[in-house]
């Protein structure tokens, strides 16, 4: 299954999406107890979404991805995140930063030494930003890449690194500039995950998630050559820039997921108010528990349209990076929402284990939190909203 980048092919889509719809239903679903129970995707669950190409969506054909255009992407994850969104996190990474950083920024011997195993699933890439004392302010961050001769010397923690426990591969932003304050002076780095000095700490304990894994990086003293820099050393002091890159497309992507767990809390809440009898008929002919169906419709149908829009904008060439946080901030609201009300919907039997909706809701929360919190997509659209008024001014 190949296309040319930038095109679609809607019965290749078609198809996939078909194929996936099944998969959910028949394997990923039947799975999430274990899944929850074990805080690990079982191994033939990942050799299928292996197998499927869903590790390399995002890749270029060239490279053995599948070459997908984002709106084809946002279709399969409407799909795919119907299912504990711990089977996509799994994947999720090798579509995002940990292909498209290289496939936007790097070197064509980069592109194809990572490209192909990261598409075939082979290898785990993992994207090290955060650290203890940076978060949001991601531009404050202090671990540091010191020269020495020809290569770099990195030394820091990285903190919440999805997937950190399986990956081979680590995209981690350093300050390799101490002069250059700001986002100008750090460097992304290529750095395999069995280098000297890398430690992975203990999985961390979460909320919701279960199934996918983030843990501590600490880099004590590693040495990287300057060719590890994505896009080789001309491209030093210019990492956080690759990351701006290609965070519209994730921030679409993330819209996608939250959709497609919107749209698994809705099927669950509409099926729990047709089966459940109260004063002598099924509760979902009740209206107040009908407002709560159909405003969750409703929303969940504007994020739908949104975030097509966006990522038709995006494979257009248009840049949107604005479009992508209103898709963000959106898509991630509605989730919340809907989440909530289904857990309302379903009264006392919401609140316990045995429902599926109690561990969905608590998947949920995260969404307005990673990859940009509810409160920064609010400043990114504001201040784009003032600039392009400025501009239109000629200010």
């Amino acid at each position: 299954m190949q296309l040319q980048e930038g095109q679609v092919d809607a019965d290749l889509t078609r198809e996939l999406t078909d194929t996936i719809r099944r998969v959910v239903d028949e394997r990923l679903i039947p799975a999430e107890e274990e899944v929850a129970a074990s805080d690990r995707i079982p191994e033939e669950i990942g050799k299928l979404l292996r197998e499927l190409g869903l590790f390399g969506i995002s890749v270029p054909a060239a490279y053995g991805g599948l070459g997908l255009p984002l709106e084809a992407e946002v279709e399969i994850l409407f799909e795919l995140c119907r299912a504990s969104v711990a089977f996509r996190s799994m994947l999720g990474t090798n579509n995002g930063i940990g292909s498209q950083g290289i496939v936007i920024d790097g070197t064509e011997e980069q592109r194809r030494h990572y490209l192909p195993r990261i598409a075939s699933g082979e290898l785990i890439a993992s994207f090290c930003l955060t650290e203890p004392d940076s978060g949001s302010d991601a531009a404050s961050l202090s671990a540091r890449a010191q020269q020495d001769g020809d290569d770099f010397v990195i030394s820091g923690t990285k903190r919440y690194i999805t997937n950190a426990p399986e990956a081979g591969l680590f995209t981690v932003m350093a300050r390799s500039e101490p002069e250059v304050p700001g986002a100008g002076g750090i460097s992304a780095f290529l750095i395999e995950a069995d280098t000297p000095g890398i430690t992975v700490g203990a999985w961390d304990k979460k909320m919701g998630q279960r199934g996918a894994h983030t843990a501590d990086v600490i880099f004590d003293g590693v040495r990287v050559p300057a060719s590890a820099i994505i896009g080789g050393p001309a491209k030093r002091g210019q990492g956080f820039k690759t990351a701006m890159k290609v965070l519209d497309r994730g921030r679409i992507h993330l819209s996608a997921v939250c959709i497609g767990a919107a749209q698994r809390l809705l099927d669950e809440a509409l099926s729990y108010a047709m089966e459940r009898q109260q004063f002598g008929e099924a509760i979902a002919q009740f209206q107040l528990i009908q407002a709560m169906l159909a405003d969750s419709k409703a929303e969940l149908y504007a994020a739908r349209c949104m975030t097509l829009d966006a990522a038709r904008r995006f494979d257009a060439g248009e840049r949107v990076p604005l479009l992508a946080s209103c898709c963000k901030l959106y898509a991630s609201e509605m989730v919340g929402r809907v989440a909530d009300r289904a857990v309302q919907i379903h009264g006392g039997a919401g609140y316990m284990a045995d429902y599926a909706v109690e561990r969905l809701y608590r998947d949920a929360r995260l969404f307005r939190i990673y990859e940009g919190t509810t409160q920064i997509q609010q400043i990114v659209i504001a201040r784009g909203m003032i600039r392009e008024a400025e501009q239109a001014l000629g200010r």
